[in-house]
């Protein structure tokens, strides 16, 4: 597999999903599709976010999620590891990695930022005071 460096090296991987692009994020790596974190690569390995409904399919291919530890108590994330089949089966990814799209999508992170954005940047002007 390329070196962790390579921005590019999983762009045919996902060339059926759209265009990704890679940003440091801890210890990893955050996968985007435009300003949309879907998931991320630690070790390597792809991690998509999942919710209740989606998880079941991450667990029926005995897929694991991603964990830490903090302060010895073991923290379990809603990051799913994607199966081994989908690096070889970019049409599957693409439909994996849509609703991790749509999962991500929905978060209050996400909307809290598109609201931050659509926000006005200007402030309104001051008014004279009478004097």
């Amino acid at each position: 597999m390329a070196a962790k460096s390579d921005p590019d090296r999983f762009t045919d991987l996902f060339h059926a999903f759209g265009p990704i692009a890679l940003r440091r994020f801890f210890g990893g790596e955050g996968l985007f599709s435009g300003d949309v974190m879907i998931g991320f690569v630690s070790d390597e390995r792809i991690y998509f976010k999942t919710n209740e409904a989606t998880r079941q399919a991450y667990l029926a291919e005995k897929a694991k999620p991603f964990s830490f530890d903090k302060r010895g108590e073991t923290i379990v994330t809603g990051y799913y590891a994607i199966p081994e089949r989908l690096y070889d089966e970019p049409e599957e990814l693409a439909r994996w990695a849509r609703r991790a799209f749509d999962i991500a999508s929905q978060s209050e992170t996400v909307k809290r930022k598109r609201r931050k954005q659509a926000a006005p940047t200007r402030k309104p002007a001051r008014r004279k005071q009478p004097g």
